[in-house]
Protein backbone atom coordinates (compact mmCIF):
# COMPACT_ATOMS: atom_id res chain seq x y z
CA UNK A 1 0.00 0.00 0.00
CA UNK A 2 1.46 3.34 -0.96
CA UNK A 3 1.86 6.09 1.62
CA UNK A 4 -1.07 8.50 1.71
CA UNK A 5 -0.48 11.72 -0.17
CA UNK A 6 -0.29 14.91 1.86
CA UNK A 7 -3.55 16.77 1.53
CA UNK A 8 -3.41 20.09 -0.21
CA UNK A 9 -2.65 22.91 2.23
CA UNK A 10 -1.35 20.59 4.99
CA UNK A 11 1.68 21.86 6.91
CA UNK A 12 4.65 19.56 7.49
CA UNK A 13 6.24 19.21 10.92
CA UNK A 14 9.33 21.01 9.62
CA UNK A 15 7.30 23.94 8.35
CA UNK A 16 5.40 24.11 11.62
CA UNK A 17 8.59 24.16 13.70
CA UNK A 18 10.14 26.92 11.60
CA UNK A 19 6.89 28.86 11.72
CA UNK A 20 6.87 28.75 15.51
CA UNK A 21 10.52 29.90 15.61
CA UNK A 22 9.75 32.83 13.33
CA UNK A 23 6.78 33.79 15.48
CA UNK A 24 8.83 33.60 18.68
CA UNK A 25 11.54 35.82 17.20
CA UNK A 26 9.24 38.32 15.53
CA UNK A 27 9.54 40.93 18.28
CA UNK A 28 13.10 40.15 19.30
CA UNK A 29 15.49 43.12 19.44
CA UNK A 30 18.21 43.32 16.74
CA UNK A 31 21.40 41.46 17.52
CA UNK A 32 24.13 43.97 18.47
CA UNK A 33 27.53 43.86 16.84
CA UNK A 34 29.98 41.76 18.84
CA UNK A 35 33.09 43.76 19.78
CA UNK A 36 36.19 42.00 18.51
CA UNK A 37 38.90 43.77 20.43
CA UNK A 38 40.96 40.70 21.28
CA UNK A 39 44.61 40.53 20.32
CA UNK A 40 45.29 39.42 16.76
CA UNK A 41 49.06 39.74 16.37
CA UNK A 42 52.04 38.42 18.27
CA UNK A 43 54.32 40.56 20.40
CA UNK A 44 56.97 37.85 20.85
CA UNK A 45 60.07 37.01 18.86
CA UNK A 46 60.92 33.51 17.55
CA UNK A 47 62.97 32.47 20.60
CA UNK A 48 60.29 33.73 22.98
CA UNK A 49 57.62 31.80 21.07
CA UNK A 50 59.64 28.57 21.35
CA UNK A 51 60.21 29.15 25.06
CA UNK A 52 56.52 29.84 25.70
CA UNK A 53 55.35 26.79 23.73
CA UNK A 54 57.92 24.61 25.50
CA UNK A 55 56.79 25.87 28.90
CA UNK A 56 53.13 25.15 28.12
CA UNK A 57 53.82 21.67 26.72
CA UNK A 58 55.94 20.65 29.70
CA UNK A 59 53.20 21.90 32.00
CA UNK A 60 50.84 19.55 30.13
CA UNK A 61 53.28 16.68 30.82
CA UNK A 62 54.62 16.43 27.27
CA UNK A 63 58.33 15.81 26.68
CA UNK A 64 60.02 18.49 24.56
CA UNK A 65 63.28 18.56 22.63
CA UNK A 66 64.48 21.75 20.92
CA UNK A 67 67.02 20.85 18.24
CA UNK A 68 68.40 21.98 14.86
CA UNK A 69 67.20 20.06 11.79
CA UNK A 70 70.42 18.03 11.64
CA UNK A 71 69.59 16.48 15.01
CA UNK A 72 65.98 15.53 14.25
CA UNK A 73 66.77 11.94 13.10
CA UNK A 74 68.78 11.16 16.24
CA UNK A 75 66.15 12.77 18.48
CA UNK A 76 63.28 10.86 16.88
CA UNK A 77 65.26 7.63 17.18
CA UNK A 78 65.98 8.30 20.86
CA UNK A 79 62.31 8.94 21.61
CA UNK A 80 61.37 5.70 19.84
CA UNK A 81 64.06 3.65 21.58
CA UNK A 82 61.46 1.65 23.53
CA UNK A 83 59.18 1.09 20.53
CA UNK A 84 59.14 -2.04 18.39
CA UNK A 85 56.96 -0.48 15.72
CA UNK A 86 55.78 2.89 14.47
CA UNK A 87 53.44 4.28 11.83
CA UNK A 88 54.13 7.37 9.73
CA UNK A 89 52.10 9.28 7.12
CA UNK A 90 53.16 8.62 3.54
CA UNK A 91 54.37 12.21 3.12
CA UNK A 92 56.68 12.33 6.14
CA UNK A 93 60.29 13.36 5.51
CA UNK A 94 62.25 10.10 5.24
CA UNK A 95 65.34 11.81 6.67
CA UNK A 96 63.64 12.10 10.05
CA UNK A 97 63.60 8.29 10.27
CA UNK A 98 67.17 7.75 9.09
CA UNK A 99 68.52 6.83 12.53
CA UNK A 100 65.86 4.27 13.45
CA UNK A 101 67.46 0.94 14.22
CA UNK A 102 66.49 -2.41 12.73
CA UNK A 103 64.49 -3.11 15.88
CA UNK A 104 61.80 -0.58 14.96
CA UNK A 105 59.47 -1.73 12.20
CA UNK A 106 58.01 1.27 10.37
CA UNK A 107 54.62 1.20 8.61
CA UNK A 108 53.37 3.75 6.07
CA UNK A 109 49.76 4.93 6.12
CA UNK A 110 47.82 6.89 3.51
CA UNK A 111 44.25 7.63 2.51
CA UNK A 112 44.74 5.37 -0.49
CA UNK A 113 46.13 2.50 1.61
CA UNK A 114 44.96 3.06 5.21
CA UNK A 115 45.83 0.74 8.05
CA UNK A 116 42.86 -0.61 9.97
CA UNK A 117 42.08 0.44 13.53
CA UNK A 118 43.12 -3.03 14.68
CA UNK A 119 46.47 -2.69 12.91
CA UNK A 120 47.03 0.79 14.36
CA UNK A 121 46.15 -0.43 17.84
CA UNK A 122 48.94 -3.01 17.61
CA UNK A 123 51.55 -0.36 16.70
CA UNK A 124 53.56 1.26 19.50
CA UNK A 125 54.06 4.80 18.21
CA UNK A 126 53.37 7.34 15.48
CA UNK A 127 55.61 10.07 14.03
CA UNK A 128 54.05 13.10 12.30
CA UNK A 129 54.81 16.68 11.40
CA UNK A 130 52.45 19.54 12.32
CA UNK A 131 50.73 22.48 10.62
CA UNK A 132 50.81 25.27 13.21
CA UNK A 133 51.25 25.59 16.98
CA UNK A 134 49.76 28.17 19.35
CA UNK A 135 52.34 29.02 22.01
CA UNK A 136 50.01 30.78 24.42
CA UNK A 137 47.75 27.75 24.83
CA UNK A 138 50.38 25.09 24.14
CA UNK A 139 48.31 23.68 21.29
CA UNK A 140 49.72 21.79 18.29
CA UNK A 141 47.43 21.53 15.27
CA UNK A 142 47.55 18.82 12.61
CA UNK A 143 45.62 19.50 9.42
CA UNK A 144 45.69 16.13 7.66
CA UNK A 145 48.29 17.07 5.05
CA UNK A 146 50.60 14.38 3.67
CA UNK A 147 53.26 14.91 6.36
CA UNK A 148 50.64 14.66 9.11
CA UNK A 149 48.33 11.99 7.76
CA UNK A 150 44.92 10.75 8.75
CA UNK A 151 43.52 11.66 12.16
CA UNK A 152 43.38 7.97 13.13
CA UNK A 153 47.14 7.48 13.11
CA UNK A 154 47.67 10.26 15.66
CA UNK A 155 44.84 9.07 17.92
CA UNK A 156 45.12 5.27 18.13
CA UNK A 157 48.81 4.47 18.89
CA UNK A 158 49.82 5.06 22.50
CA UNK A 159 52.87 7.25 21.79
CA UNK A 160 53.03 10.29 19.48
CA UNK A 161 56.28 11.89 18.36
CA UNK A 162 55.36 15.22 16.74
CA UNK A 163 57.85 17.39 14.84
CA UNK A 164 57.14 21.13 15.09
CA UNK A 165 59.05 23.49 12.77
CA UNK A 166 59.82 26.69 14.68
CA UNK A 167 58.54 28.74 11.73
CA UNK A 168 55.03 27.37 12.32
CA UNK A 169 54.79 28.59 15.94
CA UNK A 170 52.54 31.60 16.56
CA UNK A 171 51.58 33.26 19.81
CA UNK A 172 47.81 33.58 19.44
CA UNK A 173 44.90 31.57 18.09
CA UNK A 174 43.78 34.37 15.68
CA UNK A 175 47.22 34.06 14.05
CA UNK A 176 46.88 30.29 13.64
CA UNK A 177 43.42 30.09 12.07
CA UNK A 178 44.27 31.82 8.76
CA UNK A 179 47.02 29.25 8.22
CA UNK A 180 44.54 26.37 8.29
CA UNK A 181 42.24 24.99 5.64
CA UNK A 182 38.89 24.89 7.42
CA UNK A 183 37.68 22.10 5.11
CA UNK A 184 40.46 19.71 6.16
CA UNK A 185 40.20 17.26 9.09
CA UNK A 186 42.10 18.73 12.03
CA UNK A 187 43.49 17.42 15.30
CA UNK A 188 44.24 19.94 18.07
CA UNK A 189 46.68 18.62 20.67
CA UNK A 190 47.40 20.22 24.06
CA UNK A 191 49.60 17.65 25.77
CA UNK A 192 48.99 13.90 26.08
CA UNK A 193 45.38 12.75 26.09
CA UNK A 194 44.07 13.10 29.65
CA UNK A 195 40.92 13.59 31.66
CA UNK A 196 39.82 13.27 35.30
CA UNK A 197 37.58 10.64 36.78
CA UNK A 198 34.79 11.32 39.26
CA UNK A 199 37.34 11.54 42.09
CA UNK A 200 39.43 14.07 40.09
CA UNK A 201 42.20 11.55 39.55
CA UNK A 202 44.09 12.21 36.30
CA UNK A 203 43.55 9.47 33.71
CA UNK A 204 45.73 9.46 30.61
CA UNK A 205 45.23 7.89 27.20
CA UNK A 206 41.44 8.13 27.08
CA UNK A 207 41.05 9.93 23.75
CA UNK A 208 44.52 9.56 22.27
CA UNK A 209 48.19 8.82 23.08
CA UNK A 210 49.33 8.60 26.68
CA UNK A 211 52.79 9.87 25.74
CA UNK A 212 53.51 12.98 23.66
CA UNK A 213 57.03 13.83 22.53
CA UNK A 214 57.45 17.16 20.75
CA UNK A 215 60.56 17.88 18.67
CA UNK A 216 60.81 21.62 17.96
CA UNK A 217 63.12 22.27 15.00
CA UNK A 218 64.86 25.59 15.48
CA UNK A 219 65.92 26.20 11.87
CA UNK A 220 62.77 25.03 10.12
Amino acid sequence: MSAPEKSQGAVSAREEIFGRIRSALADAPPVPDVPREYRRTSTLGPDELMDLLTDRLIDYKARVDVVPSAEVPATVAARLSAAASCVVPDGLDDAWLADLGDGVRCYRDSREAPLSVEELDAIDAVVTSSAVSVAESGTIILDGSRAQGRRAISLVPDHHVCVVPASTIVQLLPEALPRLDVTSPQTWISGPSATSDIELERVEGVHGPRVLDVVIVTDA
